[in-house]
Formats: structure tokens, sequence, C-alpha cells
């Protein structure tokens, strides 16, 4: 048994719809725990939109937290936050997984949509992402004393199901990643219009 010295940095998942809360919850429970915060953004400036989404974001968070913005590398940016701060946000699986999904085209190098969808008709897209997850569990996972990583994520396997193929690649790979982190997280948390329901103190295991 670890001892408290010894004891690995603490996950929390935070799971919802778009528009439910998710990111308001992850900020208030980083501010409510009085220590150093950093902020790992993955979204990218692709569009005015989405430009004017990252300015006011920036804009809302307290001027002592360290934002880091990291489209990819989730390992790397965890443990850079993990260095400077107590308590790293990681906002969002969902953005993040959109930008793999769009390295993973681009590579392809292909102007033939058809071409593209074929390549992803294989299980390459899900393996890779989930040993990224695996890689960023190792982080997490490690002896490291005081850290808290709160992660945010979108469940979007409760709409219906999409109708062309990278769609549901990335709606079933999102699915298998959000069961994995909550696996490991100690706290699961689901928002519904702005409520938090603590469904990792609601699981129990089935039997007949």
């Amino acid at each position: 048994m670890l001892s408290d010295q010894m004891t690995p940095p603490r996950l929390i998942l935070i799971l919802g719809g778009a528009r439910s809360g998710k990111s308001t919850f992850a900020e208030r429970l980083a501010t409510r725990s009085g220590k150093t915060v950093a902020f790992i953004a993955t979204a990218t400036d692709g569009d005015d939109e989405m430009h004017e989404r990252i300015i006011q974001h920036r804009a809302s968070r307290p001027r002592e937290w360290l934002t880091i913005e990291e489209p990819l590398d989730l390992v790397g940016a965890v443990q850079q936050a993990f260095h400077v701060a107590d308590v790293a946000i990681l906002d969002c699986v969902t953005l993040w997984l959109g930008n793999m999904l769009l390295q993973e085209q681009s590579e392809l190098q292909s102007d033939d949509q058809d071409q593209v969808e074929l390549h992803f008709t294989s299980d390459q897209f899900h393996e890779r992402t989930l040993q990224h997850i695996e890689e960023l569990l190792a982080v997490i996972q490690r002896p490291v004393v005081g850290k808290t990583l709160i992660i945010v994520s979108n469940e979007v396997g409760l709409g219906i199901v999409p109708a062309y193929q990278l769609g549901r690649i990335y709606r079933d790979t999102l699915g298998y990643v959000n069961q994995r982190l909550a696996q490991i997280a100690e706290r699961v948390y689901l928002m519904v219009a702005g409520m938090v329901v603590d469904i990792k103190s609601l699981h129990q295991e089935a039997s007949l």
C-alpha cells in the first residue's frame, strides 16, 4: 500500500453534453481546491467563431492560472502542468480526439474522400488513440504527491447514429476513451443542464 507521500495523482472525469456546464464545474472544483492551477486547452483557432470562443475562455479564467494550449500532446501537456501546478484541468478530450482525427486524415495525403474513409475502416485509429490514453494514464498513476487532473469530455453516445463513417468512428472511439478514463478516475461526474451527479459513487457491479 502506498504511503501518503507516494499517493498517485487523483483523476476526476467530468462528462456531459454540449453546454451542460462541464467546463464551469471543472473550473469551480479547481478554484475551490485553493491550490495552484494549470489549464490545458485543446481547442484550435480554426474559424472566426472558435477564435472568439477561445478569447472569451482565456478572459474568463483567473489570471494566476497557467494556460497550456496543446491540441495533440496530452502527455507532454500534463507533465508540464504538474511541474508548475497542483491541479490541472484538461479541457477537453472531445476536441483533442477531433484534432487526432484531422491529423490522421492529413497524413493520408489524399484528395479522394472515399479513399480517406476507406482507410478509416480499420481499427488503427481506435488503437492509436487508446495508446495515447494509456500513456496519459501512466503519467497520472506515477507516485507524485498532491497532484490532481480534472478531465472534461463529452458524452456523445446518446444521440442519433452519425450518417457518415468518420462520424461513427469518432463517436465510437470517444465512447471507448471515456470508458477507460472512467475506470481509472476516482470521481466521475455527469453534468445535465448545469446539475451534477457523482455517477462513480452510484456505480455497482451488476449481478443476477
